[in-house]
């Protein structure tokens, strides 16, 4: 009730003169362009310009043939049935004596349809509505005058060159073809109360490649090699004849052959069909994106063997964040696995945070999201992106505290799990330690004791997490045959969760100066009811949520259980989702750091470095996504845009580099370096931009001792080699013996 309050105020703020409006004819596949023309004799006279602008579907605004803003897909991903964002231009300088105002709509996230990997009737409801438009032009004259052009029944509009447009399907585009931008719109009831201002980060066009290398496959097909896996489009420039077509087809690896592959795409389309008009011309795609590092030539102007890697640029686009945490070190593989772990959260951090960009899913999976969002944190500042995302969560949580598999909830699964929805205690608790916001975690925290509420509520046995749904070890490599979710128990991951939710609750009540005895009473009642369930652990992932968790009675002995069963497989992880990203700190924190060093540096699968060695040049979904024998792990559900795994990042930055704020001083108010060093390894370095400053640890072999060199903006406990010292602001040295 509240948000909807805050809701109908930023409305009532806005003081909308604006209708909505629709094409009264309809245009069928093709994207719809509305139409303003407008005089301004006093132009000069202008002292400022505001365009307010939104949509049910995605847009694109010219003003006088100039692109309004630099943002891409606004107005962006927000949980619709609850929350519309619109967006706020400055176009003063875009004005003319004669104006001429085009707004392209395509169907975005909201009226596409989503998901393709199962039935969303949720969605489906969204994608039946109209392509709708709200825009409003507010002119503030030098004088003190007012005048506002707004959308109603004088608007015109047309089917546009953009013939067809989706999430997952693609674009297919004809420059030939000429609006002709006089049917009419007609005005209907459009989401009122839902309109917020916008909250998250704008998504932006950042990197630019160039094609890195054309090639024939042994099948006999133009292929063209962008040399790194990206999330956005692909611009051209090119010379042709009216008519002529370009067809491209995505796809993020080649098959062991060195074909084309484009199975995992499952049912995601992923059309660029570009039909040309006369002479040397620039095309990009303007109303969807793509996951890919290689495009398959289908046609071009003058034939296939015209198509040359300078024709093509690869243009990257995500929310645009300001990057914050950078690792190196000696090893050249571990240097590509932090590359590719940026890569991969920027290839998926496009406005929601998503499992994958390629294929017919691109969900905000709340499991993948809280178990890497503190590695998101320390590459980024994600804090408004991650405000927004979990402004969402409040929105779709159901009054019983339910929180869905993805955020926002297109699939409205019938019951929650344990570990995904646990992302509503997670993610706000490591936002708020990245960055110290309490408005951030005042905002969640009806959100996080909900969620906690919800599992005692639906709980078959009380203070244990019985009953439901569960996605367990997610991909778990214990799984028994045909299994996706590993071996362990799913009841034992569940109430691992419902102590650690709990838990977060607490300590987030305690900072925000609430009452939480119930919650603490509830907590010691879940941390006896599980000692007394499960005296014993049978899997990796069980030793490490009992140990992180500190579920154990003996955290040591569960500790020194999960070493011996990694030894005894050879040195190899078996963990899945929820496991590995705890594993090589439950192994560092009580004695086995080297163990941990071993698991990080293994180049054969599995490993976060097999992947590397198989060219990867972003995280994988499956460790041997492609197989030592150079065959795929299946066609169903193998990703290499995956971010979860790259989780391992904040165990470098915490334990190796040893960078970690303190829980009594959030937001790096205060900060403990204890770095952790490994011979195998001649030197490794990490930076973290923090609220207070630039942190540094570098650590380097020096004549048979580790030089340690750090740098703090704040009061730092330092810990080398055991021994703590407290020193303040400014550059240290410290020496110990390897």
């Amino acid at each position: 009730k509240d948000e909807t309050l805050r809701h109908k105020k930023e409305v009532l703020f806005m003081e909308w003169n604006a209708k909505w409006i629709q094409p009264a004819l309809d245009t069928g596949d093709a994207a719809p362009v509305y139409l303003k023309s407008f005089p301004l004799p006093e132009r000069e006279k202008i002292a400022k310009a505001r365009l307010f602008l939104t949509a049910l579907g995605v847009y694109e605004a010219e003003l006088n043939g100039k692109r309004v803003g630099h943002y891409f897909l606004a107005p962006w991903w927000t949980s619709y049935y609850k929350r519309l964002q619109y967006q706020e231009y400055d176009v003063t300088k875009l004005l003319e004596t004669e104006n001429r105002l085009t707004i392209l709509v395509g169907k975005g996230w909201y009226r596409s349809h989503m998901p393709g990997f199962q039935s969303s009737p949720y969605q489906e409801k969204l994608s039946e509505r109209p392509a709708g438009l709200l825009a409003q032009l507010e002119i503030a004259y030098q004088d003190g005058r007012r005048e506002v052009f707004a959308t109603d029944e004088t608007w015109t509009v047309s089917e546009s060159e953009v013939r067809f447009s989706e999430i997952y399907d693609g674009e297919i585009y004809d420059a030939t073809y000429q609006p002709a931008m006089d049917n009419p719109v007609q005005c209907f009831d459009g989401p009122w109360d839902t309109l917020i201002s916008q909250q998250g980060e704008e998504i932006r066009e950042q990197e630019r490649i160039t094609g890195a290398r054309c090639f024939t496959t042994p099948n006999g097909e133009t292929v063209i090699d962008f040399g790194q896996e990206v999330t956005g489009y692909v611009e051209t420039v090119l010379e042709a004849a009216a008519g002529e077509i370009l067809d491209l087809s995505f796809a993020e690896v080649l098959d062991k052959e060195g074909n084309f592959y484009t199975e995992n795409y499952r049912s995601a389309k992923a059309q660029y069909r570009y039909t040309c008009r006369e002479g040397r011309q620039t095309y990009k795609p303007k109303l969807t994106f793509w996951g890919f590092r290689y495009i398959r030539v289908n046609s071009f102007p003058g034939g296939t063997e015209n198509a040359a890697p300078e024709c093509f640029t690869a243009i990257a686009v995500h929310s645009d964040m300001k990057r914050t945490g950078r690792l190196s070190c000696s090893n050249t593989n571990l240097n590509r696995l932090f590359d590719n772990i940026v890569w991969g959260q920027k290839g998926n951090f496009l406005d929601v945070p998503t499992d994958c960009p390629q294929r017919d899913e691109r969900l905000g999976w709340t499991g993948d999201a809280q178990v890497f969002v503190r590695t998101a944190c320390l590459n980024y500042d994600a804090e408004k992106f991650f405000a927004k995302w979990l402004a969402d969560m409040s929105a779709d949580q159901h009054e019983d505290g339910y929180v869905g598999h993805v955020i926002p909830d297109l699939l409205q699964a019938p019951k929650a799990s344990a570990a995904w929805g646990d992302a509503a205690a997670i993610c706000p608790w490591e936002v708020y330690l990245a960055y110290g916001n309490k408005a951030l975690l005042e905002n969640q925290f009806t959100c996080m004791h909900k969620w906690v509420d919800y599992i005692t509520a639906s709980t078959d046995t009380p203070d244990l997490w019985t009953g439901g749904t569960h996605y367990g070890d997610w991909l778990g490599l214990d799984a028994p045959s045909g299994s996706y979710k590993g071996s362990s128990d799913e009841t034992f991951i569940a109430s691992a969760f419902y102590a650690r939710s709990t838990e977060l609750v607490i300590k987030a009540g305690k900072a925000l100066g609430k009452d939480v005895t119930a919650y603490e009473a509830l907590y010691r009642r879940i941390v006896i009811a599980f000692r007394r369930t499960w005296p014993e652990y049978k899997t990796q992932t069980e030793c490490v949520l009992a140990a992180h968790f500190r579920l154990a009675p003996d955290c040591q002995a569960a500790a020194n259980q999960l070493a011996e069963m990694v030894k005894a497989c050879g040195t190899k992880l078996q963990t899945g989702f929820v496991g590995t990203p705890y594993l090589l700190h439950v192994l560092s924190d009580y004695g086995y750091a080297e163990l941990a060093y071993s698991l990080l540096l293994r180049e054969a699968y599995p490993s976060w470095l097999y992947p590397v060695t198989k060219g990867a040049t972003t995280i994988w979904e499956h460790w041997d996504g492609i197989m030592e024998d150079g065959g795929f792990w299946s066609a169903d559900m193998n990703s290499y845009n995956h971010y979860a795994y790259g989780a391992v990042a904040d165990w470098v930055y915490g334990v190796a580099a040893g960078i970690k704020p303190l829980e009594e001083a959030p937001g790096y108010a205060k900060v403990r370096i204890a770095p952790v060093p490994d011979p195998r390894l001649d030197w490794l370095k990490a930076s973290l931009h923090t609220r207070h400053g630039m942190v540094r640890s570098h650590w380097k072999k020096l004549d048979g001792m580790w030089r340690y060199e750090i740098t703090t903006p704040v009061e730092t406990e330092v810990v080398i080699a055991g021994e703590t010292h407290m020193v303040s602001a400014g550059t240290w040295y410290f020496y110990s013996k390897i």
